[in-house]
């Protein structure tokens, strides 16, 4: 039986029509392929206050519906404790030192992928690390990865192989790690299909490779095309009118604001009133578009700019 598919914001602020865009491809997959689809917070990081309730406020406007509560990763810290635990029980993990900067200066070592972590604190001694831990410094944790690379399915992609590195499994401050976090998530979730920015495409072999070590079979994952500008960037809040709440201030509805992005993944007509229902009966997951969706603010009187 199919599990879940889930859309996973980071409370950070408001979403804007990219993050919106790939929250309806998600619940699009999920929900023709037999899928719950969950909402899942990422809270570990920054939270600005407010701004989960928007988000949620945004998608059930948009006529997104979920299954279950709305989980929130700070709720969910002893699973992660507990992940720790039984890789470094199996020496699995060993603690780091080095700062962003060090990392970013230390030679690659020898075979190692580019791009990867060098190994700096890798075989350090047990006198090495105490004399470290004696300077003040605060280690994080990172995984003793036994393999440089992995290979995953991606809808969209095909089957992608990429980097495997030492990740950062607990963060100096002692805050889990994203890459730990969402793997856990997932498996506890019974999340078996991650839809998602393809920005997060090279995270994803990592991810996998880490699920398998925690006994949890890695998603089916597909990334699709992020919203970009004008000038070919990601798109933020600087690039104008981007959230649903700036489309609200334009005069577009969100019923509007639904057609804009549906007409992007060629899923209605520029003008034409869509339900999300009435998108899933449309929707095909081979005919999602490659290349990404390039958004220039706008006028709310004219239905095909943005698109």
């Amino acid at each position: 039986m199919p599990g879940s598919g889930r859309f996973a914001p980071s409370p950070s602020g408001d979403l804007h029509l990219g993050n919106l865009r790939t929250a309806l491809l998600a619940w699009l997959f999920a929900r023709t392929t037999g899928r719950d689809f969950l909402i899942r917070v990422e809270d570990l990081d920054r939270v600005r206050p407010g701004a989960m309730e928007r988000q949620l406020s945004d998608l059930r406007a948009l006529g997104l519906d979920w299954d279950g509560d709305v989980v929130k990763q700070s709720d969910r810290l002893p699973r992660y404790a507990d992940a720790i635990t039984s890789l470094t029980d199996r020496g699995l993990t060993y603690p780091c030192f080095c700062t962003r900067k060090e990392i970013q200066q230390a030679p690659s070592a020898p075979h190692a992928p580019d791009g990867a972590y060098p190994g700096t604190c890798r075989n350090l001694t047990p006198s090495e690390q105490a004399d470290k831990l004696a300077s003040g410094r605060k280690p994080a944790l990172r995984l003793r990865a036994e393999t440089t690379s992995f290979t995953v399915r991606d809808m969209l992609h095909g089957n992608i192989s990429g980097m495997v590195d030492d990740v950062v499994l607990l963060r100096g401050d002692g805050v889990p790690a994203y890459n730990l976090a969402v793997v856990v998530d997932d498996g506890a979730q019974n999340v078996d299909q991650v839809v998602r920015g393809d920005d997060l495409l090279t995270s994803a072999p990592r991810q996998a490779y880490l699920a398998t070590l925690l006994a949890i079979t890695p998603p089916i994952y597909a990334h699709v095309p992020l919203a970009l500008n004008s000038e070919g960037k990601r798109l933020a809040k600087r690039d104008g009118a981007v959230t649903l709440s700036d489309q609200r201030d334009l005069g577009r509805t969100p019923a509007e604001v639904l057609t804009l992005i549906a007409s992007s993944i060629g899923l209605a007509e520029p003008g034409e009133v869509v339900s999300p229902t009435e998108l899933a009966d449309r929707f095909d997951p081979q005919k999602v578009p490659g290349d990404p969706w390039i958004f220039t603010s706008v006028d709310p009187l004219d239905p095909v700019k943005g698109s």
